[in-house]
């Protein structure tokens, strides 16, 4: 019999893959300095949020915490794929029905490893989204420090020179900073609900698909078990001759097929809102889409919200591609983002290092799942 760990040796795109396309791999998947876990994990969680903007800690400590979680579901995979391989290498020694069973369910427990090694790839893509909420946030932050740091010298001054002809000036850079702040601030909670909404959406789209498929693949699971005769037998009496291999080979490629034509729309689990949910969501967009038509209207008219004159402060809102694009999925490159976060070994100096750096500032910026080439092992299809 041949043995196998992998469905097929060969992967076409899947149906969510062609409606959906894949991201890029994890970050996370290499430059490991402390290893998996342990050590690594335990830096990241207590320096995250220790150098860098007020503003942007809380956040900066949240990313770090994902990335743990990320590298644990990392391992969780490679373990649940080597556990499939050691229960069919198992198997092989057994009587023939389970060892063809075992053989199976190994096959079926590999892909759910390999499931949640692409599911890692596209929780990163969450992870990336938050991290740029947290890079505009430490870039806001100058422009607060500024405006608080003329206020201090304006109230220095009217203490010690009431008179000084430079309260004036101090004044007259005080209302700038107040514009430039104002703006700032206005975009920067503008942007950041854009892109939570984005980052989530990434996460449960992502969480949704592993988590039907896992469902598909423990119901064929069930189904492989029958093919095992557990009729006790008395000592001495002989079973009779097992005639489910092509039965099992049969199961092994409905699933497969139920995972290959898998999409969103066809997901057996629906959340589904009581009456009163339904009526008071509903209520709030509604509220939303009238306030936004209304200010639509104000625009047109030559207004801008909240009093704040055009052209006023510096403009944020073309700094990141458009969310709203999902055919898209944002690249992962860290250390562009004004983080370096990939070497562990610079897990205390890359946040204060980055922060600093001008160029990537809010305020003065430009605006297998992945190829299933070979996950796993490239082995024979399975026949037995």
């Amino acid at each position: 019999m041949h043995r196998t760990y992998s469905m097929r040796a060969t992967r076409a795109p899947t149906a969510s893959q062609i409606q959906n396309p894949p991201p890029p791999p994890s970050s996370t998947k290499s430059h490991r300095l402390f290893g998996r876990g342990g050590l690594g994990h335990a830096l990241r969680r207590n320096t995250a949020g220790a150098f860098g903007p007020d503003l942007a800690k809380k956040l900066s400590q949240l990313v770090k915490m994902e990335k743990n979680v990320m590298r644990s579901l990392e391992l969780v995979a490679k373990e649940r794929m080597e556990v499939a391989q050691q229960l069919s290498i198992w198997g092989e020694a057994c009587d023939e029905d389970v060892s063809d069973v075992t053989d199976k369910l190994g096959v079926l427990l590999y892909e759910i490893g390999e499931l949640e090694d692409q599911y890692v790839d596209r929780y990163d893509q969450y992870r990336i989204t938050m991290k740029s909420i947290r890079n505009i946030e430490a870039s806001v932050q100058p422009s607060r420090d500024r405006k608080q740091k003329i206020t201090d010298q304006i109230a220095q001054l009217k203490y010690k020179e009431p008179n000084s002809p430079r309260i004036v000036v101090l004044e007259q850079e005080l209302v700038r900073a107040e514009a430039e702040s104002l703006v700032a601030e206005a975009q920067l909670s503008n942007i950041t609900r854009e892109k939570i909404k984005a980052a989530y959406s990434y996460q449960f789209d992502a969480l949704r698909e592993h988590c039907e498929k896992v469902a598909i693949i423990a119901g064929y699971g069930k189904h492989l078990l029958e093919l095992i005769d557990d009729t006790p037998v008395t000592p001495g009496e002989t079973r009779a001759a097992y005639d489910g291999y092509e039965a099992s080979k049969a199961i092994i490629q409905d699933c497969e097929d139920a995972l290959t034509n898998w999409v969103t729309q066809n997901a057996a689990v629906n959340a589904k809102l009581s009456t009163r949910a339904r009526t008071l969501s509903q209520r709030r967009r509604n509220g939303i889409k009238a306030r936004s038509e209304g200010q639509h209207l104000l625009q047109g008219q030559g207004r801008v919200q909240g009093g704040v004159p055009a052209g006023a402060g510096h403009d944020l809102s073309t700094q990141d591609t458009p969310l709203s694009d999902r055919e898209h999925w944002m690249p992962v490159r860290h250390k562009e983002e004004g983080y370096a976060d990939e070497g562990e070994e610079e897990v205390e100096e890359e946040e204060e290092n980055d922060l600093d750096a001008p160029s990537h500032t809010v305020l003065g910026s430009e605006s297998g799942l992945n190829g299933e080439g070979t996950r796993g092992r490239n082995q024979e299809p399975v026949d037995a």
